[in-house]
């Protein structure tokens, strides 16, 4: 059996850090590394536990999750980070990604999505709630809204094959590698190596890239 996927929570709520433990405790898959109660404890329990996810609230004493994600990407062994808050406002969405965030959940997300969600984002792939997505790709359009992206995303796409252009699709709409191959009939390994063409013919860095390039387009 592989290793269990080692956790640390930090949330300066103990009710909130209580219902987490309980919840993803409980996961044969997952571990408990260990709580803590602001950014800056994250950080030290994270360079001293080395979890392989880091469950993170944005508004904490000491150091901000925004602040605190930006420390662990520093750090000689890096953790994937979920942003997990209450707040989906435009501006915490984009600082969260670029400060480093593999996830941004909503923390009324149903248990059963923030499983899911961080067994995703452990295995390498992003993983934002449909509400977060919507507003990441509003906020971008609102940079350009005189046709200049949508034109340019279609030019992207249309450098793509045509089973590059149904991975794509999928991926736009959120699916996981084994979502994805499932729908397309393809196996896993096929579909991760469509994925990585997809990065290099759209000139993207993540999947989530994807996405905005075939909302752009008007595909979605």
């Amino acid at each position: 059996m592989s290793s269990p996927v080692r956790l640390v929570i930090v949330d300066d709520d103990p009710l909130v850090r209580s219902a987490l433990g309980l919840m993803l405790g409980g996961q044969p898959d997952l571990e408990i590394a260990g709580e803590a109660a602001d950014g800056r404890a994250g950080v030290e329990l994270a360079r001293d536990v080395r979890p392989d996810v880091v469950l993170m609230d944005l508004r904490m004493p000491r150091l901000s999750g925004l602040d605190a994600t930006r420390e662990l990407q520093r750090l000689p062994e890096t953790p994937r980070v979920i942003v997990l808050t209450t707040f989906d406002a435009d501006e915490q969405v984009v600082g969260a990604l670029g400060a480093g965030a593999d996830g941004f959940l909503l923390k009324d997300t149903p248990p059963a999505e923030i499983v899911a969600a961080i067994r995703r984002v452990a295995d390498g792939e992003p993983m934002l709630s449909p509400s977060v997505t919507r507003t990441l790709i509003r906020r971008l359009r609102s940079d350009a809204d005189d046709g200049t992206r949508a034109t340019a995303a279609e030019k992207r796409l249309a450098t793509l094959t045509d089973r590059e252009r149904d991975v794509a699709l999928a991926v736009g709409r959120g699916l996981s590698n084994a979502e994805v191959a499932a729908e397309l009939h393809l196996s896993i390994p096929t579909v991760k190596a469509h994925v990585s063409r997809l990065f290099d013919k759209l000139a993207v860095t993540n999947r989530v890239q994807i996405a905005i390039c075939v909302h752009d387009a008007g595909l979605l």
